[in-house]
């Protein structure tokens, strides 16, 4: 146990992957398909639903302000990235990353956080999905009963639409990436439409009266709903999971983590700006603020076609967090981490099925039998603490490999990882006390099933074992040299 929990993957075996692409996944991406999917990971459920929250509970008119900070710390990771995953374009995002620079244990509980941050999320777009085709069909008359639209903890048996949604989602990552692609095209065209259509409405009913006071609950108040809105920008780490299958990673891989962001960031302002001057921010306490907003504003045309593209939005969120999910387990059960049934790639569909399916059933689970209030906060501090790992990843990386082709290097090095480090911090320490017990009990349960499976089983202990083999056989070393060779044979 020499190296132990500290073991590294070397930069090279990362970097063979890519090359020999051994039972691997199929390049078909190229920079638009990867902005494509940013925008589908990231405009969704903090632009529908997000934005009345932080408002009416934490920032007030200030939530404006709150999406320029939680959107600049995601522009500090989203540089750290860059770097990270044109120079290393395989599967496993920060996770592949940290095992380089950090180790096993530390890349173990970056999965491990990974898959937190994805599960829930997924399960808690989906539970808002749910509620916005409820909200869509009793426009036109149609009533889901209760029973079969809420959870057992809200008094129903099952939420049927939560559950409908990730079954159809799962069967579509299954059937390919490019079929996954070309869908998630579709519905990011469809809510970015809804978001324009919002916006050409809204400016037109704003009241500067409901900007004051813009700070209702202080600085402290922006700063707390950063990092309640911070949920809102984690989808471009969805862009870096997917390293393994671009076509050109080192040209399109930054293109696709930048443009994503940006045009995220840009919108997720415009909104909180229109939605904060249509509305006093008191009122904004919804699941649903955008197409309540057009309704005060006696629109509701406007707000049942935005409602359209809010369950279009809720969609491509639901399909690219799933996916991403899934190039995680594929990347851990790789590198043994994970059982190797996660490994397998359907020969047909190129695609990593089983794990598809159990990750579609656990969010299956969580979407059907969990209220959103259970499961939607712990998504951020899993975030934060991969955006941690991964900073400390890319300066060590800079140590540890210095002639490693970099396509995209960080500025001003290492000033931009430092200040990831510490926003990320400061933003994870804003959070609710509860989340971080949560957020602990977690990471407990992580290291138990790190230290009862992948910490003898992971590619990296067999190659130390496979070391320390003839160490232990005493005699057998002394053997002349033609012998050992002929029982190698």
């Amino acid at each position: 146990m020499r190296l132990g929990i500290f073991r590294k993957v070397p930069v090279e075996s990362v970097l063979s992957q890519r090359r020999e692409n051994k039972r691997g996944l199929v390049p078909a991406l190229d920079a638009w398909d990867l902005t494509a999917l940013g925008v589908g990971a990231i405009i969704g459920t903090g632009i529908f639903v997000l934005t009345g929250v932080a408002a009416a509970n934490y920032a007030g008119p200030g939530v404006i302000f709150s999406f320029i900070l939680a959107g600049l710390v995601s522009g500090l990771a989203a540089i750290v990235y860059t770097e990270l995953a044109a120079a290393l374009p395989v599967a496993g995002s920060v996770y592949t990353f940290s095992y380089v620079t950090l180790g096993e244990i530390a890349a173990w509980l970056v999965g491990w956080n990974l898959i937190l941050e994805y599960l829930v999320a997924a399960g808690a777009v989906a539970i808002g999905w749910s509620s916005y085709i409820g909200d869509l069909l009793r426009s036109v008359g149609v009533v889901i009963p209760p029973g079969l639209s809420q959870s057992p903890f809200d008094g129903g048996i099952f939420n049927a639409p939560a559950l409908f949604i990730v079954l159809a989602i799962t069967a579509l990552i299954i059937t390919g990436t490019q079929h996954s692609v070309v869908a998630n095209k579709v519905v990011v065209l469809a809510k970015l439409a809804a978001i324009i259509l919002f916006l050409a409405v809204g400016i037109r009913h704003i009241d500067p009266a409901n900007w004051k006071p813009l700070l209702p609950f202080g600085p402290g108040g922006v700063i707390q709903g950063a990092a309640i809105v911070f949920f809102a920008y984690i989808g471009f780490d969805a862009v870096a999971t997917a390293s393994e299958e671009v076509k050109n990673p080192q040209r399109d891989l930054p293109r696709g983590i930048i443009y994503s962001l940006l045009v995220s960031t840009v919108l997720y302002v415009g909104v909180a700006v229109t939605l904060t001057g249509m509305v006093r921010y008191t009122q904004l306490n919804t699941a649903s603020p955008v197409a309540a907003a057009l309704i005060r504003a006696g629109v509701p045309w406007a707000s049942a076609l935005v409602s359209v593209g809010a369950l279009a939005g809720l969609t491509s969120v639901l399909l690219v967090a799933m996916y991403g999910q899934s190039r995680i387990f594929f990347a851990m059960a790789r590198d043994g981490l994970l059982p190797p049934i996660f490994d397998w790639i359907h020969p047909r569909l190129r695609t990593p099925v089983w794990d598809s399916l159990v990750i579609g059933l656990v969010v299956a689970a969580i979407g059907a039998l969990l209220p959103i209030g259970l499961v939607a906060e712990l998504a951020n501090i899993g975030t934060l603490s991969a955006f941690t790992a991964a900073s400390a990843g890319v300066i060590i990386l800079r140590r540890q490999a210095p002639g490693l082709n970099r396509p995209f290097r960080i500025p001003w090095m290492p000033v931009i990882p430092v200040l990831t480090i510490i926003s990320a911090v400061y933003l994870a320490l804003n959070l609710p006390a509860l989340t971080l017990v949560r957020f602990v009990v977690w990471l407990v349960i992580g290291l138990v099933v790190y230290f009862a499976y992948g910490f003898r089983r992971s590619a990296l202990a067999r190659e130390e074992e496979t070391r320390e083999k003839p160490e232990a056989a005493g005699p057998v070393r002394a053997l002349p040299a033609p012998a050992r060779k002929a029982g190698r044979r």
